[in-house]
């Protein structure tokens, strides 16, 4: 291709990425695109995205497949908020001389802690259901649950859990912890006790997830699993849709076999307008916000002009490798 290199800043769903950075910075030397709709499908992202040199893409919205990556001859370089994004086929990149690039992280870890702790609260008073009555003409149509004395179960105790954690101390909350390579001390040391996953489901009144998701992970929720847990017992999941099957998780709200759910993620997304969710009263929903704030949002797309210029410089920063991600992305989840 001949001119200025065409940069593709991709899944912007807020239409706010140019007011979060100084794109002037990159001047002539790159024509910038801002696209703020999902891709139907992959055909639909090829075929959109052929033309662009640079991709910047937000997190995980959009899955960088080897197949995707034969079908972008222009693509050079992609760059993505925070400093790893599973969706991207990083050996994909490499075979077809694909440079891909991280920002900082930003404190999206303790914004997803945040959001957890809004779902738990609002699971536990339920808000939202309390909401719709009071717009509906009614009032006080359901009774909440204290959280204090209660005992909350983390399923996964690093960047994010770790964090929840603490906040469950200040509720007066009883702390249990799992994950395949937690110890005993790691966890005491984050104010947890460290147990078997059977014994974290059958004897937690909220459980919440916060596991990296993996071929291994995939699944970890299933029907045996939530069928360990307490009638009353609320599932929280801010973490990767996967790691919860959704038809069991339906089927269990649908009998009321466990008290309810709050959920940011879903297997795909966004989610469908006739997902059995959305039919369900006793499931809260939320559209993948969990690390996305204000400031967060402010350093990620910062980076991705810093990128930008240094791809263009030939001098790239932030480089993420096929090698494996970084061990402190990994503790974040």
């Amino acid at each position: 291709m001949t001119g200025r290199p065409r940069v593709a800043v991709i899944n912007d769903y807020l239409r706010i990425a140019p007011s979060m950075a100084d794109w002037d910075r990159i001047g002539e030397r790159a024509r910038v695109e801002f696209l703020h709709e999902p891709f139907r499908d992959e055909d639909d992202a090829a075929n959109t995205l052929r033309p662009f040199e640079v991709l910047c893409v937000m997190r995980e919205r959009l899955p960088l497949t080897r197949s995707l990556f034969e079908r972008l001859p222009h693509l050079k370089c992609v760059i993505t908020t925070g400093r790893a994004n599973r969706a991207i086929d990083l050996q994909a990149a490499e075979d077809a001389g694909v440079l891909v690039l991280g920002t900082a992280n930003g404190e999206a870890r303790l914004a997803t802690a945040e959001l957890t702790w809004a779902l738990i609260l609002a699971a536990a008073r339920r808000i939202p259901q309390e909401d719709r009555a009071v717009r509906g003409g009614k009032w006080q149509t359901s009774l909440g649950t204290a959280l204090h004395g209660k005992t909350l179960g983390l399923i996964g105790l690093g960047g994010v859990g770790s964090h929840v954690a603490k906040y469950a101390h200040v509720f007066g909350m009883k702390v249990l912890a799992w994950s395949p390579r937690l110890e005993v001390g790691a966890a005491l040391k984050q104010g947890a006790v460290r147990v078997e996953l059977e014994e974290l489901l059958c004897s937690s009144d909220v459980i919440s997830v916060h596991m990296v998701l993996t071929e291994q992970t995939r699944g970890l929720i299933g029907e045996e699993e939530l069928s360990l847990m307490r009638p009353g017992a609320v599932l929280v999941n801010t973490s990767r849709g996967p790691l919860v099957d959704e038809r069991a998780l339906v089927a269990a709200l649908r009998t009321k076999s466990i008290g309810g759910a709050a959920l940011d993620v879903f297997e795909e997304e966004p989610l469908s307008r006739d997902h059995p969710f959305l039919g369900l009263d006793n499931v809260i929903l939320s559209p993948h916000v969990g690390g996305f704030t204000d400031d967060v949002y402010r350093e990620w797309y910062a980076g991705t002009v810093e990128g930008i210029l240094g791809y263009l410089d030939g001098e790239p920063i932030r480089v993420i490798s096929s090698g494996g991600f970084p061990d402190d992305v990994a503790r974040a989840q």
